[in-house]
């Protein structure tokens, strides 16, 4: 099923509960805008293409029955859900704009939920596009390393990342991943492998720490990985991100970015972004096991930033673009 979709038999958000994987698959759904609220800040539902659907959806959930003024606060409650990836306001912003064009709750409802649905499509379509652009750049017989998750997890089907690998795959190359686990939450030991063992695609999980050893010995072929923000001087993505990319560069390992243009900012540098600092708890407990004294002094920022110059390229659905980049 898709990651993130709208079910109209209980006028619903429907999601997969990132969560509960790999030990358990469970779809769950939010009927009222705090619970989808409280999915985003949780994340249930996580990624950047993914949270700007969520968005959308969270539009069309405070249309129901609600005057204008409550939907504006629920608007601006969505957007404080999580401030770094700039996708979530993306889609908040083209739903509420569809909204305001309806006289009526119901019409702003049925407004919203065209533009969510519109969103949903394009999402597809611009993955399937990363995918088949980025695919060029891989070898067959190729090793990539990807951190966090940019799979379908992170997008409503196909991935972007994730995508490009699927792409250069279906064309008959061999390729294979290697996963880092990405503390503090482990997307990637917990998402990413777990897709790619969904596809049969090889994939081999090390920690964090690991990447310098597996550069180093010639493992690595090229790096992918997503993006929550693309600003004017780099990008803005998952904790770890960086340091990855200046062992690639080290190395002289090509390192990709793979994102849709709904993630762009360029109007915006790298200081002028909340990055989201989230709970001590992360990093004090793995699950329900404390691993640090409980009152230990913790920095847990959710992401890093990387400069254009440790970047080869950026793959989008408009096609690869060498940095510094000039889109179009």
């Amino acid at each position: 099923m898709r990651t993130i979709d709208w079910d109209e038999d209980r006028a619903a958000v429907r999601l997969i509960d990132q969560t509960r994987l790999p030990a358990e698959y469970e779809v769950v759904y939010c009927e009222r805008v705090d619970e989808l609220i409280a999915a985003i800040k949780e994340l249930k539902v996580r990624g950047a293409p993914a949270l700007g659907v969520a968005g959308a959806l969270g539009v069309v959930l405070a249309c129901k029955s609600a005057s204008k003024g409550e939907i504006e606060r629920a608007v601006m409650k969505l957007k404080e859900a999580r401030p770094t990836a700039v996708n979530l306001f993306y889609g908040i912003d083209r739903a509420y704009r569809a909204a305001k064009r309806g006289k009526t709750p119901e019409e702003m409802e049925e407004l919203a939920l065209a533009e969510a649905n519109r969103l949903i499509e394009e999402d597809i379509a611009v993955n399937r596009k990363i995918g088949d652009y980025g695919s060029v750049l891989l070898e067959d017989g190729d090793v990539v390393l990807t951190h966090c998750n940019a799979g379908r997890l992170a997008c409503v089907e196909w991935g972007t990342a994730l995508g490009v690998i699927r792409a250069a795959i279906l064309q008959g190359k061999h390729i294979e991943v290697i996963a880092c686990e990405t503390r503090p939450l482990n997307q990637g030991s917990r998402l990413t492998t777990w897709e790619l063992m969904q596809d049969k695609i090889p994939v081999t999980l090390i920690t964090d720490s690991m990447s310098a050893v597996v550069m180093r010995g010639g493992m690595v072929n090229k790096v992918i990985v997503g993006a929550d923000r693309v600003v004017k001087e780099g990008v803005i993505n998952k904790i770890g991100t960086y340091m990855h990319a200046v062992l690639a560069k080290e190395h002289g390992i090509p390192f990709y970015v793979a994102a849709p243009t709904s993630s762009f900012d360029l109007e915006h540098g790298y200081e002028d972004i909340e990055i989201e600092e989230r709970s001590p708890e992360e990093l004090v407990y793995c699950g329900d096991t404390q691993i640090a004294p409980a009152d230990v002094r913790v920095y847990n920022p959710a992401f890093d930033f990387t400069p254009f110059e440790l970047i080869e390229a950026l793959i989008t659905e408009k096609g690869v673009f060498h940095t510094p980049i000039k889109l179009i």
